[in-house]
């Protein structure tokens, strides 16, 4: 799910490392998704969700496959294996201030 930035504003990218068939990255998009359209408009236009795939990259495999799903939020690990919404909500909610 990609959505656009804020005109003029800061974008904080959101990105879900995952991969096909993996249970619990289905349930890690759920909640970003859950969390992301719960806050307010003009927080939420500011984020960017980025969805990449360990199966699609080497590199992204060797740093992340026991890990997976993984959240970064501005390119800083925010959570492995499962996340939280009430820790995303927070972390996302500090990002776009």
């Amino acid at each position: 799910m990609d959505r656009p930035g804020p005109p003029g504003g800061a974008v904080t990218t959101l990105t879900l490392i995952g991969k096909p068939d993996c249970h619990l990255c289905d349930v890690a998009s759920e909640v970003v998704d859950a969390v992301i359209a719960e806050l307010p408009d003009a927080a939420a236009d500011g984020i960017e969700v980025v969805e990449r795939s360990i199966a699609d990259d080497p590199a992204l495999y060797e740093l992340w496959w026991e890990k997976i799903p993984v959240v970064l939020i501005d390119d800083r690990l925010h959570a492995h294996w499962r996340v939280s919404p009430e820790r995303l909500r927070s972390a996302l909610e500090e990002a776009t201030r």
